[in-house]
This record gives C-alpha cells, sequence and structure tokens, in this order.
C-alpha cells in the first residue's frame, strides 16, 4: 500500500507525457492530474501527439497550460529520443511520467540516458500487447523506469501475464476524477428531454470493444415488449470510431431517431451526468474507466459489465448493477429494473457517491502519484554522481 503524502518536499517539474490528445479516458486522466498536481505548486509540462485531434491541446491551453509536441518521423525513430531529451534540458525536468506505449518507450528512453526519474503508467486496452513489437517495447519501457503504474489490479494482471513479469512490477494507482457537478439545463434543451422521461447515458467511443451496439438491442428489446416507461439514450462517443455506421443504421431500422442521440467531441460529460438518471457501460473489455469513476462522483445508478477493473469500483448489488460482458438477456433485465424503480435508482446511486469519494477522486490518485516521485527522487539523490 502507498503511503499517501500531500507535497513531495518541493516543487518539481514534471514532463507528463502521452501518445494521443483524445478524447478520451486516458487523456483526461492525464490533464485532470496536470491540474491538480499545478495546483499543489508543481510546474507541469504537458507533452502530446503533433499531429493529434487537438482535443486535449485545446483543454490545456484554455487551462493555462503551454503544451509541447512530439512527432515520429518512421513508425521507429531515435531521432524523437533525442528531441525529446532536448524539450527535457530546456524545461530542467526533474521527472517524466508517460502514459501509454509509444511515452513509455520514448519517454522511458530518452529519460534514463538523462537519468532523470521515470514513471509509466499502463491504461489498459485490448491492443496494447497484441503483436510480439509492442510486447517487447513495453518491457523495454518497464526497465527503463523506476516505476511501472497500472490503473487497476485487472489491468496489471493483464500485462505481467502477457509480458512475462511478476505482477509485483507493477503499483496500482486508480485514476481519479473531479468531484464538481454540472449542470442540465442547457443539455436538457439541446437533446430536447421532456419531462417525465428517464435519460440513459453512455460514454465510449464508438469501437466494437464498447458494446453500444448491445445497449440499444437491449433497449429496443424492452420497447417490443412493451416496456412504458419513456427513455432517451444519450451516447457520448468520443472521437467516434468504426461502429458508428452500424449504429445509424440500427438506429433507423428500428426507427428509434427521436429517442437515440450520438454526439461525438463533447467536453460536457458533467453536464450529461447531471442530467442522466442512469449510466451504462456495457463494454467487453475496460481497464479502469474514467467514465465510469466520473459517474459514480455523480451520484448514478449504474449498469456495467462485470470485467476486468470495472469490479474493483462497483460490487453488484450495492454501487450498482453488473452483468456479465456479452450477456444480452442480464443487460436486458438490469435496464428493465432500473427503468421502472426510481428509489432503486436513487439507493445505487447513493452508495456509488460515497464509494467513489473514498478512492476514486483527483485528490486520492495525486497523492499516490506524488507519493512515487518523492521516492524515485529521493533514491536518485541518494545515488552518487558518477
Amino acid at each position: 500500500m502507498l503511503k499517501v503524502v500531500t507535497d513531495p518536499g518541493q516543487s518539481l517539474r514534471i514532463a507528463l507525457m502521452i501518445e494521443s490528445d483524445g478524447p478520451g479516458g486516458a487523456e483526461m486522466m492525464v490533464f485532470r492530474l496536470a491540474e491538480e498536481l499545478r495546483r499543489r505548486g508543481h510546474i507541469v509540462t504537458p507533452v502530446g501527439p503533433r499531429n493529434g485531434t487537438g482535443w486535449m491541446g485545446e483543454m490545456l491551453r484554455a487551462a493555462g497550460f503551454s503544451e509541447e509536441t512530439y512527432w515520429l518521423k518512421r513508425p521507429i525513430d531515435p531521432s524523437c529520443v533525442g528531441r525529446l531529451m532536448d524539450l527535457f534540458r530546456r524545461h530542467s525536468i526533474d521527472l517524466v511520467h508517460s502514459h501509454e506505449f509509444t511515452m513509455g518507450v520514448y519517454g522511458g528512453t530518452a529519460a534514463s540516458l538523462l537519468r532523470i526519474p521515470h514513471v509509466f503508467t499502463v491504461h489498459g486496452g485490448v491492443n496494447s500487447t497484441r503483436t510480439l513489437r509492442r510486447r517487447a517495447g513495453l518491457r523495454w519501457a518497464i526497465r527503463r523506469s523506476g516505476q511501472a503504474v497500472a490503473v487497476s489490479s485487472a489491468t496489471r494482471e493483464e500485462f505481467a501475464r502477457k509480458l512475462g513479469l511478476p505482477n509485483s512490477t507493477f503499483s496500482i494507482v486508480h485514476n481519479g476524477v473531479l468531484t464538481t457537478r454540472g449542470k442540465a439545463e442547457g443539455v436538457a434543451r439541446e437533446f430536447g428531454i421532456a419531462p417525465g422521461e428517464t435519460v440513459i447515458l453512455a460514454v465510449g467511443n464508438l469501437e466494437r470493444n464498447k458494446n453500444h451496439r448491445m445497449l440499444l438491442e437491449a433497449l429496443v428489446n424492452l420497447q417490443n415488449s412493451g416496456l412504458s416507461t419513456p427513455w432517451k439514450v444519450i451516447l457520448a462517443a468520443g472521437r467516434g470510431g468504426p461502429e458508428r455506421e452500424f449504429l445509424q443504421n440500427y438506429i433507423r431500422e428500428h426507427r428509434i431517431e427521436e429517442r437515440v442521440h450520438i454526439a461525438m467531441g463533447r467536453s460536457d460529460v458533467a453536464d450529461l451526468l447531471e442530467l442522466a438518471d442512469m449510466f451504462v457501460m456495457p463494454s467487453l473489455w475496460e481497464g479502469l474507466p474514467m467514465a465510469l469513476l466520473e459517474a459514480m462522483v455523480a451520484g448514478k445508478a449504474i449498469i456495467a459489465s462485470a470485467t476486468a477493473g470495472i469490479p474493483e469500483a462497483i460490487t453488484n448489488g450495492q454501487e450498482g448493477i453488473l452483468v456479465p460482458p456479452g450477456d444480452l438477456t442480464a443487460l436486458t433485465a438490469a435496464l428493465r429494473e432500473l427503468l421502472t424503480d426510481r428509489a432503486r435508482r436513487e439507493e445505487l446511486g447513493i452508495a456509488a457517491s460515497a464509494r467513489s469519494e473514498q478512492e476514486f477522486t483527483v485528490k486520492v490518485m495525486a497523492d499516490r502519484y506524488l507519493a512515487i516521485y518523492k521516492r524515485l527522487l529521493d533514491e536518485r539523490r541518494s545515488v552518487p554522481a558518477r
């Protein structure tokens, strides 16, 4: 268990590195961590891709950060290491914290060559270890890190197994989210929510793994069975994805255009959560998704798949309802239960909020990362200079 501290004893210059710029859970986690570290007096230099979507860069600039960028001239580009070394020297970086594969490899190598402490966080995902080259790269990044971190126990076990490493290679630091609440009025008007309609929110890119298609199928089944509860779905779809055409065709085919809204590129998920009565995440696999934690903080009734890191946050029947991934019958039954029982929704939402305050806030996350930073910096100071 990590010792929790609020201040590593000095103002640090920290490079926060990520290979993509969203919209996505890992990107939002890095943004929130950057804000919290700065609030505590540290100087944060975010580093993201030069040729990304611009979503995260816009948020960083609006929040007053000066973002740096990296780029690769080819899939394997040693010159990127040199450019990152120059960047770290220019900003007098004390510690590098990389997220995901590309920055773990390149950021970790550059930090190692400069003898700067390096923290490497893996967020999970079905493609992270899919090829031999990526697995070799991940092992390389971990060897050059003072600490490798996984965002959940399930993520740690998945990476350790596929990389042939002991579980103890990774510490666990759960992602954290803000505790501020959104405002529902504007998004209620935008999506035409009528009094008495039950709003279901799903958040996630339009990828097969997110399994949005099964949510729509379950709701169509309920509608065809005669369920009288009026409902609407808002699918906050991040950067979109390959499932978009299928979902749009399914919506048209089943004539639910007035009930289902696919909204991409949203930066107002807090407002959507304030509007929602339920949050549903039927994913086939997840790490420990930020969107789920945000729904817990917002005190929403949650239905989610019992996969990977999700059961670490939700105990079935206490903070939400968990269903087996890919089980349409179970998802349909859970939706029926919460659509028809407002008191049960409120009960689950209260429990989810209480649990999130203890484990899944930005403050708790930053405390735990700062404890790691402090240990690595203390270890570096104790080693005599060559």
